[in-house]
């Protein structure tokens, strides 16, 4: 139980935070708008986490029955791995879903805290840290800038997860 809520309590929190305050340095556009508009908060932490959540993939499932998808049978026992990532990306479920928009009003919703029975516990935990920490660095740190081109960031060869190695920053 310590390990679980270690890794799922804390290394995707985060990853999540992590990866949020790259998106919003990358965007500048849309950490302006937060920053102007605080309320926006819950709405973009909901589009961070569809836009580079902290878990790539889920764990493994099995089939429980045969199953056509795409025209590909999957059968039953199969192993079946879901990128989360990918499935938040998907252009037929998401209007242009590689673009960061904290406006949006998406009808679908993502996938980052997984569905149904295999639905994140700490999700709400989750969201309610990165609201806070997202939310005092704008409103404390609003010259935050990346001190190293992004292209030249990090990841973490963590099986799972997307999570930087390290997010360098300087502010003004």
């Amino acid at each position: 139980m310590v390990a679980l809520l270690i890794v799922a309590g804390h290394e995707t929190t985060v990853s999540l935070i992590g990866n949020a305050t790259l998106a919003l340095l990358r965007h500048p556009e849309q950490r302006a708008e937060i920053s102007r508009r605080p309320e926006l908060l819950p709405r973009a932490i909901e589009e961070l986490v569809r836009f580079d959540g902290p878990v790539e993939r889920a764990l493994n499932r099995w089939a429980a029955t045969d199953v056509e998808l795409r025209g590909q049978t999957i059968l039953r026992g199969s192993s079946v791995i879901v990128v989360l990532g990918a499935a938040d990306r998907d252009a037929e479920r998401f209007a242009d879903p590689d673009t960061l928009d904290v406006l949006a009003e998406r009808e679908a919703k993502h996938v980052g805290f997984g569905r149904g029975t295999h639905y994140c516990l700490g999700a709400p935990l989750a969201r309610l840290e990165a609201e806070v920490a997202l939310g005092t660095l704008l409103r404390r740190l609003p010259g935050l800038r990346l001190a190293a081109p992004a292209e030249t960031l990090a990841w973490r060869a963590v099986p799972l997860f997307r999570s930087l190695a390290a997010l360098p920053v300087a502010w003004s």
